[in-house]
């Protein structure tokens, strides 16, 4: 159980990065008696943050290899836009990552027994190509403590859809090509890149696992399962382009 003590220790992180994210000056690192102890204590200062911009839309989800246990994170609704979307606000680390992403059709509530993949997959009502977009109120997330960034949302800062995929369930993800590109140049092309080794494994673990936190998935709510390119950095003004193979493409631009 956490003591009140730590808990305003974690609300003082959560007010920290918020407003590093607000007005884009960012910090180096959480101080070290308020950083993250373990992956509970970064999953409820996720969820402080979350809080903060409204409902939440979705879920991001990935794993850095196949034999690795996911981690996720909330996704807020207010960041939500579809292809060819202008992205403005405070904006200082542009990220960029490609991804695949499925909207969900039917709720998955939180259950005693576990969700069979095939119940899982029977509620996603399309699959879409999808760029992230990173940001943080770290200074360099992927420098700071592991614990800083996951709970400073993943590096979550914006999540763009592009057109729904037609047949997607006979798509072989694992030979899926994709390239991402900023101002026209490509950046980064590669093939079944995605770390986690099988990307559908990830939906049935967030619907079974994931819904001691997230309290069961909802129709409405999407779900991203990670990235294909890295991070892929834009500037003001910038235009991104993410072409998978067979699963589309989707486009923004930064103001």
């Amino acid at each position: 159980m956490m003591t009140g003590e730590r808990e305003k220790q974690l609300i003082e992180a959560a007010d920290l990065l918020l407003d590093a994210r607000r007005t884009g000056v960012p910090i180096e690192d959480l101080p070290e008696a308020l950083q993250p102890k373990d992956l509970d204590e970064a999953y409820a200062l996720q969820d402080r943050i979350a809080e903060a911009y409204g409902e939440i839309g979705g879920w991001k989800i990935g794993a850095p290899s196949a034999e690795a246990t996911p981690v996720f994170a909330p996704m807020p609704l207010a960041w939500m836009a579809a292809d060819g979307a202008v992205i403005g606000g405070v904006r200082r680390y542009r990220g960029l990552e490609s991804e695949i992403a499925f909207l969900l059709g039917k709720d998955l509530p939180a259950k005693a027994t576990s969700y069979a993949s095939e119940e899982v997959v029977s509620a996603i009502a399309s699959c879409h190509p999808v760029i992230e977009v990173i940001e943080s109120g770290l200074l360099d997330p992927l420098k700071a403590a592991k614990l800083s960034m996951i709970g400073d949302l993943q590096m979550h800062g914006g999540f763009v859809y592009g057109p729904a995929v037609v047949d997607w369930q006979k798509i072989d993800f694992k030979t899926e090509h994709v390239s991402i590109a900023v101002d026209g140049m490509v950046r980064v092309e590669r093939t079944g890149s995605n770390t986690s080794g099988d990307l559908m494994r990830l939906l049935p673990w967030l619907a079974n696992e994931g819904s001691k936190r997230t309290g069961g998935l909802k129709a409405g709510q999407w779900v991203t399962t990670g990235s294909w390119t890295g991070v892929t950095s834009g500037d003001p003004g910038s235009a991104a382009d993410v072409k998978f193979s067979t699963a589309g493409e989707v486009h923004l631009r930064f103001e």
